[in-house]
């Protein structure tokens, strides 16, 4: 495939500080706008996960989530005070790319670095908490407006003024789609077989792809979603 000019980024985000948020350790609040991140295989230096067995590992080492979905939560009355970019935690902010538009396994150029898209945002509790409304995880994994995680191929630096080239795409399946499937209601083999076989996906959504179909069962998602 030939590089293509997908988007540009609107903001860059990090933070490395750890709070309590509703007796709960967090740093969603405290990521901040800077200019440049370093990114490491493993890492972006100076960012950090309260969660890292939920956030991190190298396959959500960097976290992207559309702007303009903000707006949208905002109109659908589920945030109890305004809130923007990094509200979600994110470290790149785009304007005009969606969970339809990027692929399970796209590989992007970005500044110095190469990125692999792994997976969607699993929403938790924690946006329940983080946006005042108790049902704000739910509406992000039925509206799929969840943004996505990369993993890094190649280390360097990522600058305010980059912008993102597509330089691969090996699956059909989008974000979006991967979420739908992910998440169906009643169990369904054959879309959690056509969602594993993805180059790419994160090793945590295939295990548990691998024990649904193991076991025939789905996980119980009330202390994801709720936190209890």
């Amino acid at each position: 495939m030939n590089h293509c000019v997908v988007n540009q980024i609107s903001g860059l985000y990090l933070g490395d500080e750890v709070q309590m948020h509703n007796h709960v350790a967090s740093s969603i609040n405290q990521k901040h706008q800077v200019d440049k991140l370093t990114v490491q295989f493993d890492r972006i230096i100076g960012n950090a996960e309260a969660d890292p067995k939920h956030h991190g590992g190298l396959d959500r080492v960097i976290h992207h989530f559309p702007r303009e979905h903000y707006g949208q939560y905002r109109r659908w009355d589920l945030m109890s005070s305004f809130k923007d970019a990094p509200a979600m935690g994110e470290n790149i902010s785009t304007v005009g790319l969606n969970e339809s538009q990027v692929n399970i396994g796209d590989i992007y150029q970005i500044g110095d670095v190469t990125v692999q898209v792994t997976q969607p945002r699993s929403p938790c509790f924690k946006l329940n908490l983080q946006f005042g409304h108790p049902e704000f995880a739910l509406a992000m994994q039925q509206s799929k407006m969840c943004g996505w995680f990369y993993k890094v191929l190649s280390e360097g630096d990522i600058h305010q003024q980059d912008s993102l080239f597509l330089i691969e795409r090996s699956s059909d399946i989008s974000i979006a789609k991967a979420m739908e499937i992910y998440f169906l209601a009643e169990f369904d083999a054959q879309q959690y077989q056509y969602l594993l076989n993805c180059p790419g996906l994160a090793q945590s959504w295939v295990n548990s792809l691998t024990r649904r179909l193991q076991f025939n069962v789905i996980e119980d998602w009330q202390i994801r979603l709720y936190g209890k």
